[in-house]
């Protein structure tokens, strides 16, 4: 059923590899992003949780 509705669509075989594209760009950016960040930023935000309830008593 659906192959008929696949067949009518011009160049669909095009978006399985924009798909694939777009998802590797997001997790390579998100990989280099992790390598690259500031353990300073993840103390940080590490410990937000507790220095929040700490001033909120």
């Amino acid at each position: 059923m659906f192959k008929y509705y696949f067949d009518q669509i011009e160049n669909v075989e095009i978006w399985p590899i924009i798909s694939l594209l777009i998802f590797l760009t997001f997790f390579i950016g998100l990989i280099v992003w992790l390598i690259r960040i500031d353990k300073k930023y993840i103390n940080k935000m590490k410990n937000l949780p507790i220095e929040e309830n700490k001033y909120s008593d």
